[in-house]
């Protein structure tokens, strides 16, 4: 299984991208807005940053609907971009790319830009991908001369979701940044540009300053109570459905956030909420859920789990969270075989009745009282020292102290120097729990950010303990 580090954000690039804003499929979550009219209806720019959760699925980036015709920017279910304009029963005009997206643990930058007008008819539909065009298609149709797309006209247009009446192709994941420009076909040295010591990496950039034409927006994500607030100077604001206030994220292409791996997850384990909500298999075994950032080999790090219903009448007892000391011994089979990833965990805390009682350590176990639900567990790991500790609403398990460094008082076990330590939760029978690397699904009674003003948590990080991020991990790592 593959370990994911998210490309474009792992150093300090300058200019920082505050907020995303997270769409769960499941809650039908879509911002959806009946443009005006346009300034140039044959021309516009669509520019976003995204970050995966589902894959192998249709779902939608930007969409523009009137009836008998549509045009749209979807991510198919082969994990392909198709950008098409649709309408007198054909695509008038189609990109299809080859090259298939399915790093979650990653921020893509997008952008789709369209001028009918353009003498050179391979230049009427352009697409780029974290800042370097797109040549590569499996479909490549160019739209006619003075063609228009549904996009930018006077009907309506879906950001995460096709259109209302279908109810499909909802986005599962991430979006920053999301920029839509009238009139101009821009390149992406108007979102974003390369960094000069990895010129390899596409950066964000200050984009309040374009021109965005009359239908134009610019939705940065910085309101929680107005998630589609424009901040292009046009107030074209857009309407939310379905996005709440915990929906805005700290996870952003300048600061990209540790969640759950849809692709490194058991079978028997759905993961949500941006990956990361885990819900058990009401019919059958556990799965394993495991990170897309590993414990590597250096700095010390914090993160909570939220107890949201425990299966709590069972003497095995769910969910099942610990960590692999050893990530490379854990084979496929362990994460998607009935239960046997649990085996693997070389710490682990089981919840319920009975068994639910004990934490399972190498050595002695130790039995502490059950978590409940809407309990709060806490985590930190210790890899200069390779310590970890364990704790519920505030106060550490073993009588545990993150802080004691090589002494490790109270650590729950001595991890293996110079291997990949990883997190992973079991699920069953519809438990569920949802993990906070620092940008929590949930609200806290009292944010807290650890010493570099990262992260949100319900307890205070322990000192020189850190959010598992990628500004973090340039610094501390």
């Amino acid at each position: 299984m593959p370990l994911i580090l998210g490309t474009n954000s792992i150093k300090d690039t300058g200019y920082d991208v505050a907020n995303s804003c997270r769409f769960n499929d499941g809650d039908s979550p879509r911002l959806h807005r009946t443009l005006g009219t346009a300034t140039d209806v044959d021309k516009w720019t669509f520019s976003c940053w995204f970050k995966r959760s589902t894959l192998s699925a249709t779902q939608y980036l930007f969409y523009g609907y009137a009836s008998g015709e549509e045009s749209a920017i979807v991510l198919k279910s082969d994990d392909t971009i198709d950008w098409y304009n649709y309408f007198s029963s054909s695509e008038q005009g189609q990109l299809v790319t080859n090259r298939k997206f399915r790093d979650v643990g990653a921020w893509y930058h997008l952008v789709c830009a369209y001028d009918s007008d353009n003498g050179t008819a391979g230049n009427r539909m352009r697409m780029y991908i974290n800042g370097t065009e797109e040549t590569s298609f499996a479909t490549d149709t160019n739209p006619a001369s003075d063609e228009n797309s549904t996009i930018n006209k006077n009907v309506l247009h879906n950001i995460g979701m096709k259109y209302s009446d279908d109810g499909s192709g909802y986005f599962d994941g991430y979006l920053a940044e999301v920029c839509f420009v009238d009139g101009q076909q821009l390149t992406p040295s108007s979102f974003g540009e390369f960094d000069d010591d990895t010129p390899t990496v596409f950066k964000s950039i200050d984009v309040s300053g374009l021109t965005f034409g009359d239908n134009g927006a610019y939705l940065d994500f910085e309101d929680s109570d107005n998630l589609g607030d424009d901040e292009s100077g046009n107030t074209n604001d857009w309407t939310e459905a379905n996005l709440a206030a915990t929906d805005q994220c700290t996870d952003s292409p300048t600061n990209n956030f540790c969640t759950l791996n849809s692709l490194a997850t058991g079978s028997y384990n759905t993961l949500s909420e941006g990956n990361l909500m885990t819900t058990g298999n009401t019919s059958s075994d556990s799965g394993l859920a495991t990170t897309t950032i590993p414990f590597a080999f250096g700095g010390k790090w914090y993160w909570e789990m939220k107890i949201i219903d425990g299966n709590l009448n069972s003497n095995s007892g769910y969910p099942l969270c610990g960590i692999f000391d050893d990530w490379e011994s854990v084979v496929d089979a362990d994460l998607n075989g009935a239960g046997g990833g649990a085996l693997a965990l070389d710490v682990s805390l089981r919840f319920g009745a009975g068994a639910g009682q004990t934490l399972i350590k190498p050595g002695t176990d130790l039995s502490i009282t059950a978590p409940a639900d809407d309990d709060i567990i806490m985590f930190a790991i210790d890899r200069d020292n390779n310590k970890f500790y364990m704790g519920n609403n505030g106060t550490w398990f073993n009588s545990g102290d993150p802080t004691t460094g090589a002494t490790g008082t109270g650590s729950l076990m001595d991890l293996t120097a110079n291997t990949i330590t990883m997190f992973g939760i079991h699920e069953y029978n519809g438990s569920d729990a949802s993990t906070n690397f620092g940008s929590p699904t949930y609200a806290n009674s009292s944010d807290a950010a650890d010493a570099n003003g990262y992260g949100a948590f319900e307890f205070a990080p322990p000192s020189g303990y850190y959010a598992l991020c990628t500004k973090n991990l340039a610094e501390e790592g």
